[in-house]
């Protein structure tokens, strides 16, 4: 299990956290990834790119599974 830390804010959105954290090259590809339903966040199928993931969060995504914190 991969911890990815907020660093500013409360929150980062999905399609940036995936971004952030190297598992899509894009923005836009992180977009399609999360519409397509391939995304779960705390183990439900999340489709809104800009669904808000706040600490205590665990997102999934290609078999690789991160925690925020």
């Amino acid at each position: 299990m991969e911890i990815f830390t907020i660093e500013r804010g409360s929150y980062i959105k999905l399609h940036d956290l995936l971004k952030a954290i190297g598992l899509c090259s894009t923005g836009g590809a992180a977009k399609i990834a999360i519409a397509e339903g391939r995304v779960n966040v705390d183990g439900a199928v999340e489709q809104k790119k800009r669904c808000k993931i706040r600490k205590g969060q665990t997102v999934e995504y290609q078999g690789k599974k991160i925690l925020i914190k």
